[in-house]
């Protein structure tokens, strides 16, 4: 029952606040962990081996304990007081979903667009995305703005709470713990896990790793899309025929999912510190990408995220509740 609230409490959290500027974050320590660890790295591993074990280590040590952290530090806060306790897990839990940022950086840059201050709206941009933005058309800079939206759909909202929702099915561990290494195992991907150099091989474990704790939750999400857009079969049908050429095993599906049910096509030609990368083009051009679209898959994604946690609320509270009328006659 205390694992539901603590969804509830954390899922509005996010919501209603969602990371205030200045205020810490678990990423922001993670990211420095991540950075000084890298140059360390760099500095004295000077051949594909060592950077690969270097990439291993770091990888397995703030994943893991990312969670453990997490899970010590709600353990010794109930112990000082429940409700403390419970306050830092609810906190700590809403700074893992990233619902309210990706809609507040979204609304920003379409903010400068709906007033006509192109160039505003493309230094906004480069805040988001890796891609050069100082050249993109409105056009190009509405289908950034949704493969921002759409991609970070999966890793930043429904991922988290994948595992959150986990979690609470686990005995003593909570929904906590694995959030945040599934959290952790995001940052060291945007951070580190790249193909260029000098990533290359310090980066290789972590951008393993993310795909394969992303794999599941990015399919569930694909689906449930599917399904409250009420054409199934066309989502998932146009998710076979171009989610697979995506480099990407996740981010490709969950782009083209919304994709098909906005009946736009996102993908083509991105420009990164000049160098042209094209990706391939996912969904069928039946529409253009407007302001409209991109609020339509925030709808979306809220939709998806509010559908799993209702599920796994009255889950939670069935078991509890049955459990609870065991007890007497055992």
């Amino acid at each position: 029952m205390t694992s539901a609230v603590i969804l509830l409490i954390a899922a509005t959290i996010d919501y209603l606040i969602g990371d205030p500027w200045g205020w810490p974050h678990p990423v922001q320590v993670m990211g420095w962990i991540i950075s000084r660890f890298t140059k360390l790295a760099l500095t004295y591993c000077h051949d594909t081996l060592t950077q690969r074990i270097a990439g291993v280590a770091i990888g397995i040590i703030l994943i893991i304990g990312s969670g453990i952290i997490g899970y010590f530090l709600i353990l010794v806060t109930k112990l000082l007081h429940p409700l403390l306790g419970i306050t830092l897990e609810c906190l700590l839990l809403a700074s893992c979903f990233a619902g309210r940022s990706l809609r507040d950086a979204a609304q920003t840059v379409l903010q400068a667009l709906t007033t006509g201050n192109l160039s505003q709206a493309r230094i906004l941009l480069s805040n988001y995305v890796g891609r050069d933005t100082d050249k993109l058309t409105e056009s190009e800079i509405l289908r950034a703005i949704l493969e921002t939206v759409t991609e970070n759909a999966t890793d930043g909202v429904m991922a988290p709470l994948f595992y959150a929702i986990v979690g609470v099915f686990v005995p003593i561990v909570g929904p906590v713990p694995l959030a945040l290494a599934y959290k952790a195992s995001s940052t060291l991907d945007s951070m580190v896990g790249y193909r260029e150099a000098p990533y290359t091989y310090l980066g290789w474990f972590s951008a393993r790793v993310e795909d394969c704790l992303t794999w599941i939750p990015c399919r569930l999400t694909v689906l449930t899309l599917a399904f409250v857009s009420g054409k199934p079969l066309y989502v998932w049908q146009i998710c076979r025929r171009d989610a697979i050429a995506d480099p990407s095993p996740n981010s490709g599906w969950s782009e083209c999912a919304y994709a098909a049910i906005l009946g736009v096509q996102v993908g083509g030609t991105n420009w990164y510190r000049g160098i042209a990368k094209h990706k391939p083009l996912l969904g069928d051009a039946k529409n253009p990408i407007t302001a409209s679209s991109i609020h339509h898959a925030l709808q979306l994604t809220r939709l998806c995220f509010l559908l799993w946690l209702g599920i796994a609320c009255v889950a939670a509270m069935t078991i509890t509740t049955s459990a609870q009328k065991l007890m007497p006659q055992l």
